[in-house]
C-alpha cells in the first residue's frame, strides 16, 4: 500500500486546493517548543500540529504517556486547524520517520483513507533547496472528518497479553538499548514486554536527512524476523507515537493486518509494576 509522497511531487502540487499539509512537532512535556521548531522553518502553507496538544488526550499517566484522543475530540481539533472533510492530508514533520505517522495512523484509524507521509520529512525539502516559511499558517476552519471508526486497528493490554501467549507477533519499535533495558531515559523501568520482539524503527532508515529505504532493502530489514504480511502484527514503543511509524514503514511492505498498542510500555508497566528493570 503506497502511502508515501515525495518532495518532487508536493513541490508540485502545493497550490492544489485540495491538500492540506500537516506538520507535526514534538519536544518531550514542551509544546511551545514544539511550536517554535515549527516557526524556525516549514514548508508553505503547513500547519503546525503538536503531539502533546492536538493528537493526544494527556492527564492519565495510567494509560501511558500518550493515550489517544477521542475520534471526536480528534476530528474537532484538526477542523480547526484547516484539517478536515475532502481534504487529502500530507503529514510531515523536521525530520523522516520519528512523529508525523502518528497522525497518519490516527486519520486511518477514524475511517480517513487519503492521508499520505512526506518521504524525507521537511529536512529533505530544505536541503534540495524549495523555498520555507517562518511565519505561522492558519487555516479557516472546515468540517470534521466523519468518523467510521477501525476498531480492530488498536488493541489494550490484555489482548496484547493473549496475542504474545498465541505465538503471534508483537514488536517493540524502540532503539535496542531501550528495548534490551540498558537505558530508559523517558519511564520509570527499563526492559520490554515479555515475548515481544525488537524492530528499531531507525532500521528502516536510510541517507541524510534520513528516509525510508526502498524496495528490496527494505523488505531485508523484516525477513530476519520471520514477518508474513498475511498475519497481524502489533507494535507498540514507549508511548504510542513512534510505533505509528514503525506501522507505517510495514504498509509500505504490503502488511495490512496492523494494529498498534497504544498505551505501550509507559502504561505496560503501570499494569504490570513486576515488568522490565526499576530505575534507580
Amino acid at each position: 500500500m503506497n502511502q508515501i509522497v515525495s518532495t518532487e511531487w508536493l513541490a508540485g502540487h502545493l497550490q492544489d486546493e485540495g491538500i492540506v499539509i500537516a506538520d507535526v512537532r514534538w519536544v518531550h512535556k514542551n509544546s511551545e517548543a514544539a511550536h517554535q521548531s515549527y516557526l524556525t522553518g516549514h514548508i508553505p502553507g503547513a500547519v503546525f500540529v503538536d503531539v502533546d496538544a492536538d493528537l493526544s488526550e494527556l492527564g492519565d499517566y495510567s494509560k501511558g504517556r500518550h493515550p489517544l484522543p477521542t475520534p471526536e475530540d480528534l476530528v474537532e481539533r484538526l477542523a480547526r486547524k484547516g484539517i478536515g472533510k475532502g481534504k487529502r492530508v500530507i503529514c510531515t514533520e523536521e525530520e523522516a520517520f520519528k512523529v508525523a505517522a502518528r497522525l497518519w495512523w490516527l486519520l486511518r484509524w477514524i475511517g480517513v483513507d487519503d492521508v499520505l507521509v512526506l518521504d524525507g520529512g521537511v529536512a529533505k525539502w530544505r536541503d534540495e533547496g524549495r523555498p520555507i516559511e517562518t511565519r505561522e499558517t492558519v487555516l479557516p476552519s472546515v468540517e470534521p472528518f466523519d468518523i467510521r471508526l477501525r476498531s480492530a486497528m488498536m488493541i489494550e493490554a490484555p489482548e496484547v497479553a493473549r496475542r504474545i501467549k498465541a505465538g503471534e507477533t508483537v514488536l517493540d519499535a524502540r532503539a535496542a538499548e531501550r528495548y534490551r533495558g540498558e537505558v530508559e531515559a523517558l519511564d520509570k523501568r527499563a526492559g520490554h514486554i515479555d515475548g515481544a520482539m525488537n524492530l528499531p524503527l531507525d532500521s528502516f532508515l536510510e541517507g541524510n536527512p534520513p528516509r525510508l529505504k526502498s524496495g528490496e532493502t527494505l523488505a531485508e530489514v523484516v525477513r530476519d524476523l520471520r514477518l508474513s504480511p498475511s498475519k497481524p502484527v502489533t507494535a507498540y514503543c514507549g508511548s504510542g507515537v513512534t510505533a505509528c511509524q514503525l506501522l507505517w514503514g510495514l504498509s509500505q511492505l504490503g502488511f495490512e493486518n496492523l494494529i498498534l498498542y497504544p498505551g505501550s510500555w509507559s502504561e505496560w508497566i503501570e499494569l504490570h509494576p513486576e515488568a522490565g528493570v526499576a530505575l534507580t
